[in-house]
């Protein structure tokens, strides 16, 4: 009842603030530092498309993408086909303060690995390591658009292979790549319709996002909801190492990632994911780099 309740609240908030063609103030303009990135980088309400129906209403406590496509600074639709990103969803009590058991073997590698990361600046990209880290303190540029990298596509198609021959509901369809303008549209359509503040705590703003990486993949159920079943989110939790993947961000973790547990939220680090996921870390905590809020 009480998400039914939510639900309906933020239905309305949606639609109140749509209908009024709304922006938070100082919205339409454009601020160079993005290290620093406030609502004044917010495009004009004008690059947002948004569905009639961006929520799901088959009775899933899931709530479905709002379909807010690729656009280009002039609002004009981009023609290749764009990436949606998902609003959250509710996280299953049962996975709600879920998290690996820390080896104490490869946790205490782990604590040497963060004792002194390596830290280097590659054209405005961070890697510490060697691996590449983005997070609300370590962005991308925007020009950077490598596309899905496709040594990770290549080792997702064989997670879903595993999945799918388990009869685990999940489809093939997943949200990936997003470009620098894919990702301000949708963080502007989710500002708009909930406010910067709450829009923070589950998108990134432009620039800060790890899909621009390419490594990044959100995987859904067979209907097209973020995939948050307790059962194939202990799945990927068990498993998704195996195939050099880490749950990016899990309950418990949120001040250090910055974002609401997404059990659906999948980053490729070949080999490593193995020894971040046994240690229990985040990928900031394994690495010894910062994270947190953008301040």
């Amino acid at each position: 009842m009480e998400k039914s309740k939510y639900r309906i609240v933020l239905a309305f908030s949606l639609l109140t603030n749509l209908s009024g063609g709304a922006m938070m103030a100082g919205c339409s303009g454009s601020s160079a530092n993005l290290a620093s990135l406030s609502s004044e980088t917010l495009l004009d309400n004008s690059s947002v498309i948004i569905t009639d129906d961006p929520y799901d209403e088959s009775g899933k406590s899931e709530k479905r993408t709002m379909d807010l496509r690729q656009v280009d600074e002039s609002g004009q639709r981009l023609e290749s086909d764009s990436e949606i990103e998902e609003l959250p969803s509710v996280v299953h009590e049962s996975l709600a303060s879920q998290t690996l058991p820390v080896n104490e073997t490869t946790s205490s590698s782990a604590s040497e690995t963060t004792s002194s990361p390596v830290i280097e600046n590659k054209e405005g990209r961070t890697y510490a390591n060697g691996v590449l880290v983005v997070n609300k303190k370590h962005p991308v540029p925007a020009d950077y658009a490598p596309g899905v990298d496709p040594e990770a596509q290549a080792a997702l198609n064989q997670l879903l292979d595993a999945m799918q021959s388990q009869s685990l509901n999940v489809s093939r369809d997943t949200s990936n790549y997003r470009s620098y303008q894919t990702q301000t549209a949708l963080y502007n359509g989710y500002v708009n319709a909930q406010g910067q503040q709450q829009a923070d705590t589950f998108s990134a703003r432009p620039g800060f996002s790890e899909h621009q990486t390419g490594l990044a993949f959100d995987l859904k159920d067979a209907a097209g909801q973020l995939l948050t079943s307790p059962t194939e989110a202990q799945w990927l939790l068990d498993h998704a190492a195996e195939y050099g993947f880490i749950v990016r961000y899990q309950a418990g973790k949120e001040a250090i990632t910055g974002y609401q547990a997404e059990p659906w939220h999948l980053r490729y680090l070949g080999e490593l994911a193995k020894d971040v996921a046994a240690s229990g870390l985040t990928l900031e905590e394994y690495l010894g780099v910062e994270g947190g809020d953008y301040q």
